[in-house]
């Protein structure tokens, strides 16, 4: 079931979206407290599947899109992805530099020196301000913000969209989604899809 609202934009609509797209539990939790999020592995089913495949392909890892044959799909939402250090070791652990190689990466660290990869661009400071300069950029498709936690609680003030897949798991405790804390910041709901397995996937633009 999919169920969508035309929400009025504000006065930056001419800029490049960074949109926040993760997963968490239903208590809000994008991992266990050591950021391990394998639990939810089992919920991406064929139905799951069919979705990221048609809405969102370029947020599947390239190891991903080869095993499941859907490599040389056009990119529908997104042609840049940022994240975090911890968030791109998951990577480098899997001996994989480019993880997301249908994008232009980026990768947020005060710890790496040099860039392992030719189509990986460190940012090791102003962060925000790269951030920034990368909406300000001419193109149709937007920002993915991958992870993880810190970097969101960074990042929350250029956050223009959350797309969250939420699986129907509590975890108690946990990777918040937002790890900093924040005052209260409203969003508007712009639509939420339902998967025969429990999960939803509900998608909220920031109301500025």
């Amino acid at each position: 079931m999919l169920i969508d609202r035309d929400i009025p934009r504000g006065n930056g609509y001419h800029l490049r979206k960074l949109t926040y797209f993760i997963a968490c539990s239903i208590d809000g939790f994008i991992g266990d407290p050591s950021g391990d999020a394998t639990s939810m592995y089992r919920f991406v089913n064929e139905e799951f599947l069919s979705f990221l495949k048609a809405d969102y392909p370029e947020t599947v890892p390239v190891e991903g899109r080869k095993a499941l044959g859907f490599h040389d799909v056009p990119n529908q939402r997104f042609d840049t992805v940022v994240q975090g250090r911890a968030s791109y070791q998951l990577a480098l652990d899997a001996h994989v530099t480019s993880p997301y190689a249908q994008l232009r990466e980026f990768v947020a660290s005060r710890t790496l020196t040099e860039s392992p990869d030719a189509n990986v661009e460190l940012i090791s400071q102003d962060l925000v301000g790269r951030i920034r300069e990368l909406k300000s950029e001419a193109g149709d498709l937007g920002i993915w913000l991958c992870g993880g936690s810190q970097l969101a609680g960074e990042l929350i003030g250029e956050i223009d969209e959350l797309v969250i897949k939420t699986y129907p798991l509590v975890y108690g405790s946990g990777m918040p989604m937002f790890g900093s804390d924040l005052e209260a910041i409203e969003f508007t709901l712009d639509a939420v899809r339902t998967f025969d397995n429990g999960a939803l996937v509900r998608t909220y633009s920031r109301k500025r």
